[in-house]
């Protein structure tokens, strides 16, 4: 693990800091877990990594399951690196950002949680900038995309803040029950307009050898 670039990747901005999720970054993250914290009205769709688990041990075994199953998949049809979202030294969520075709379209989507201690402040809309960032300027993505279920106001406002458009419709499930998402789309060009100067990556190009980027 600690000859694994894709386990030294950071992004920084002024605000928190995404580091790629190590095991050690996970353990700080279970109290968050187990307590329920990660949850959210309207709930996420169902993603390996939903929460969907009441019971607070089996929700954080099969959530400690499912990253570490994901961090093995590095396919040129998908992949996905995990990362901590950390704001003053504290572990508060996680943000991914997912490979899709990557080589073949360049495209990326984004998965992300906060703990509802730090909700409300802004953090989440500066996670997502950062993991586009990330995206853009470290990976070389062409475009990003983002879902977000019709209800889910909050997500679907960032989307519409950061200057994604809207890409029509699809449906996934929550729970097990179909629910409608909204589709979103952010161009590389969109993306330099709004591009910041104040958010730094960190150990990027050694992870590029791993990665099915082209």
């Amino acid at each position: 693990m600690l000859n694994y670039p894709l386990l030294d990747v950071r992004v920084s901005t002024p605000l928190l800091e995404l580091r790629a999720a190590t095991d050690e970054l996970l353990e700080q993250l279970v109290p968050v877990v187990h307590a329920g914290k990660m949850s959210a009205e309207p709930s996420p769709y169902d993603d390996p990594i939903a929460f969907h688990e009441d019971d607070p041990d089996l929700r954080v075994a099969k959530w400690l399951r499912a990253m570490w199953r994901g961090r093995g998949i590095v396919e040129a049809d998908r992949w996905r690196m995990n990362f901590v979202v950390v704001v003053d030294g504290e572990p508060v969520g996680m943000q991914d950002v997912i490979g899709v075709s990557f080589s073949t379209f360049g495209t990326v989507t984004s998965f992300s949680w906060l703990s509802a201690d730090h909700r409300g402040r802004g953090i989440g809309k500066e996670m997502r900038q950062a993991i586009l960032h990330l995206a853009f300027e470290g990976l070389g993505a062409k475009e990003a995309g983002s879902d977000a279920f019709v209800d889910n106001l909050g997500s679907n406002a960032v989307s519409r803040a950061l200057g994604y458009e809207p890409n029509g419709f699809d449906w996934a499930t929550r729970r097990g029950e179909p629910v409608l998402l909204n589709q979103w789309r952010l161009t590389r060009q969109t993306w330099e307009q709004r591009r910041r100067d104040d958010i730094e990556l960190h150990g990027v190009e050694a992870c590029h050898a791993l990665l099915p980027l082209s």
